[in-house]
């Protein structure tokens, strides 16, 4: 066959080599001049190895990635640091990553403790995640871990990560992160930016095609259930095609879908994110070695909020700075709706914006610690699952012969991320073989 495919992040080229293991013929149409999606990283020249755009790291329980990775050769690559997580409390950074910080968290009695443990066992070793998208999280873990744990630890959690959405979101989401995450982090050498440029590599040295800044405009039937891809003005016929883009993407792409599979495309939700990448000269958050830091979010109109972000990563807490020539990275990340004003704001405003808030965590901190900034955005980054997403997702084979979409919005009940993204990637380049043969 000759199959087409739009989009060369982590699934389209976890896709990709699989078909061509298959013998097919592939090529992968990206807009961007990079493969990778939102795995992909930079370099500045003073560093040693890449550096994620929005930051990343991996679970020890991700299968699908680790299998991916020994398969082309990178396991010696990947390691796993134990970083440490922290949340504010009191005005305070305090540790929040294991039973031990739990049990001596200055905001528990042992109450608290106890309820917290036992909750959260119950999440963590069963899987009655069908139920649980039946409620939303907001009620669910409200209920059950009382309304003083639910105000210190996960309301903030949700309305960083979802904002307007946050009291809709469906308890099977939570579930999911709760239920296979580990606190051993995973991350090669080299980045992310080494593992998508390996797999690229295997994807070229089949045979695949990989066509660069060339965005795809359309996608047509044509005769024999074929389909026209018409990508940078030039039209290549195929026989299948994979959409590895939004929901809303491939609504433009596809005018021909089905009106009911292009509305169900269209009702999705979806959150934007916005990263501030920062080098500084000095360290952060000395103070316990703090990785990732949660910020505490009142309200869910996040103009109102006191910091302009969800999380500060400081990514040399994870990642030694000997590889990024001595400069301690931190992230200020933040997720938004798709038309949040920070999404078109410049960098040199936002950058003043992200930079005011950094004293609260560090009153010694300066603004010519600040050596270079980097800004990312993405429109797409985060699906919403509302309840009973189960059943709003659109199916991996479109009602269109011979197309396919495999997004983040489809993962679920899982989260997006890299996993995943191999995952559903694998997955569907299955469902193409199976249903083309």
């Amino acid at each position: 066959m000759k199959i087409g495919i739009v989009g060369a992040g982590i699934a389209g080229l976890s896709a990709a080599y699989d078909l061509l293991a298959a013998g097919h013929e592939v090529t992968l149409y990206e807009a961007s001049a990079q493969t990778g999606g939102l795995a992909a990283g930079f370099r500045d020249e003073k560093w040693e190895w890449p550096l994620e755009k929005f930051y990343h790291h991996l679970f020890a329980t991700d299968k699908a990635i680790i299998e991916l990775v020994e398969e082309i050769g990178m396991r010696d690559k990947l390691f796993f640091p134990r970083p440490t997580t922290s949340v504010i409390y009191d005005g305070r950074i305090v540790p929040f990553d294991s039973p031990w910080r739990w049990i001596t968290f200055p905001g528990f009695n042992l109450l608290d403790v106890v309820r917290f443990g036992l909750v959260s066992a119950y999440l963590r070793f069963t899987k009655p995640w069908r139920k649980l998208e039946q409620v939303t999280a907001d009620s669910w873990l409200r209920r059950w871990y009382g309304r003083k744990i639910y105000h210190i630890t996960w309301r903030p959690m949700l309305i960083g990560k979802f904002g307007p959405y946050y009291d809709q979101v469906n308890m099977a989401w939570m579930w999911a992160r709760l239920h296979v995450r580990t606190p051993r982090l995973g991350y090669f050498e080299g980045g992310f930016q080494a593992f998508v440029d390996r797999l690229t590599a295997v994807i070229r040295e089949r045979g695949g095609q990989i066509k660069l800044n060339c965005p795809v405009q359309k996608i047509e039937p044509e005769t024999e259930n074929r389909l026209r891809i018409t990508a940078n003005g030039t039209r290549n016929t195929v026989d299948a095609c994979l959409v590895t883009t939004s929901p809303g993407r491939l609504a433009k792409l596809a005018p021909d879908l089905p009106a009911d599979y292009w509305g169900q495309l269209l009702e999705l939700k979806h959150m934007g994110a916005v990263v501030m990448t920062l080098a500084l000269q000095r360290p952060f958050l000395p103070d316990h070695n703090t990785y990732w830091l949660n910020i505490p979010a009142a309200s869910a109109d996040k103009s109102q909020n006191a910091v302009p972000f969800l999380a500060l990563v400081e990514h040399t807490n994870y990642i030694d700075k000997k590889h990024y020539g001595g400069d301690h990275i931190i992230y200020c990340g933040d997720y938004v709706t798709p038309d949040h004003p920070t999404l078109h704001m410049s960098q040199d405003d936002l950058e003043e914006q992200f930079i005011a808030a950094l004293r609260q965590f560090n009153p010694d901190f300066e603004p010519d610690w600040v050596r270079k900034s980097w800004l990312s955005r993405e429109q797409y980054a985060q699906p919403v699952p509302l309840l009973n997403h189960s059943q709003n997702i659109p199916d991996l084979r479109t009602p269109l012969p011979g197309l396919y979409f495999a997004s983040m919005s489809q993962v679920y009940p899982w989260d997006r991320g890299t996993n995943y993204a191999v995952e559903i990637g694998r997955r569907v380049a299955k469902l193409i073989l199976r249903v083309r043969s």
